[in-house]
């Protein structure tokens, strides 16, 4: 690297070290039951000293290929040369993140205020009930979604990516329910900080995701396409990397109780909206949601956060006439002036107004000013047109 450039990512990591000292100082001690993951211990340096069990199952191995990535999937390292999108105090700040105890300490802090902003959530949730099966969404933090997915027959349930444990294990008591799996879609902290205190209090309970991510207390890594019963329900683990090297979604199977398939989708895809590529590209990401979009129109889609108002804003922009957006964007509009969950919405709308799913479309390449190559791939296109849609999406600022 350059001596210049060297100097500058230095200066980003010591700004960022210094900001969250700060946080660290104003947090306080960690709880005796906090158990961050994947902490940095630099000689003579007192802060990551904290010992950092991993979670249990085979370890991950980054390399392509390997730990499980779909065939044809590349993992981009995030500090790849050329590969990473983020500046230099981006790549500090996520790092310090999803690496060290000063990570879990931000996530608890997210924690705090948002109990504090918001003690009854920060939305108006509706269970969506089918023969057998009670789907009940979660606000949790500032935007995100939990997910509660309960067998109403045996009263065996689920919990998706539950990151304020206090709030999910409400409402498992409200429901009295058993908790008998936590599937995490990622490691981040917002969607998997409250695993570690869930199972404490529920002995039994098994948490599922890919040990590419290293999920906090997981317990039971999954492959790609494996499934898993709870009670009566059937969830299929799909590997989606893009966000994360180990992003997984997960597919509840609607046959058995005559409703559609329910995706949760984490922080691959949201309402007209998709996940930052942390550490993938744009070809790796494109590949996760053509696997998503696979399912089906009919799939129901429960992400992991309450982003609808901004993302449909946002794809206003691209498109100035698509009737189908404004109509969208009118009753989302609605509900969050009333502080009502816009989820769920399904695979079959989001083709017709998700700028992510619309790489394929011309109008957009019109206005993003792109036309495909002589020669070029339709794919690799269409990895190029998703690649400046998340650039713009990445710069846009909501009004």
């Amino acid at each position: 690297m350059p001596r210049g450039r060297r100097g500058a990512a230095r200066i980003a990591m010591a700004a960022a070290l210094g900001a969250l000292r700060g946080l660290l100082a104003a947090a306080g001690p960690a709880p005796r039951n906090a158990r961050p993951r994947w902490c940095l211990s630099p000689p003579g340096t007192r802060l990551f000293r904290q010992s950092c069990r991993r979670p249990a199952g085979p370890r991950s191995s980054p390399e392509p290929g390997r730990g499980g990535l779909p065939e044809g999937v590349e993992y981009i390292p995030t500090r790849k040369k050329g590969k990473n999108p983020m500046k230099p105090v981006g790549v500090a700040w996520y790092s310090l993140y999803t690496r060290t105890r000063l990570g879990y300490l931000f996530y608890q802090r997210q924690v705090r205020k948002a109990r504090e902003r918001y003690p009854h959530g920060h939305s108006v949730s509706q269970p969506c009930c089918f023969p057998g099966v009670k789907i009940l969404p979660i606000p949790v933090l500032s935007n995100n979604y939990s997910y509660l997915v309960i067998d109403t027959s045996s009263g065996r349930a689920a919990a998706i990516d539950p990151s304020d444990p206090l709030a999910v294990q409400a409402a498992i008591e409200k429901e009295g329910v058993t908790l008998e799996a936590i599937f995490c879609t990622h490691k981040h902290w917002d969607h998997s900080g409250g695993n570690a205190e869930l199972c404490q209090q529920h002995s039994s309970c098994k948490v599922y995701g890919s040990a590419l991510d290293s999920i906090p207390d997981l317990t039971s890594p999954l492959t790609d396409r494996e499934k898993v019963s709870v009670g009566c329900l059937t969830f299929q683990a799909l590997a989606t990397p893009g966000h994360t090297v180990g992003h997984m979604v997960y597919v509840l199977d609607g046959e058995p109780f005559g409703g559609p398939p329910c995706l949760f989708s984490g922080d691959l895809l949201f309402l007209s909206g998709c996940g930052r590529l942390f550490e993938g590209s744009a070809e790796t990401m494109l590949a996760s949601l053509d696997l998503a979009m696979g399912l089906g129109e009919d799939t129901l889609l429960w992400p992991g956060h309450e982003y609808a108002l901004e993302c449909l804003t946002f794809a206003s922009f691209l498109e100035l006439d698509n009737p189908a957006l404004d109509q969208k964007w009118q009753w989302v509009m609605q509900q969050r002036q009333e502080k009502r969950i816009t989820c769920p919405s399904t695979l079959g709308e989001e083709q017709t107004y998700n700028p992510f799913l619309r790489t394929h479309r011309p109008e957009l390449h019109a206005v993003l000013g792109l036309q495909q190559g002589a020669g070029e791939h339709p794919d690799a296109f269409r990895a190029r047109v998703l690649k400046e849609v998340r650039r713009r999406k990445d710069l846009y600022k909501a009004p």
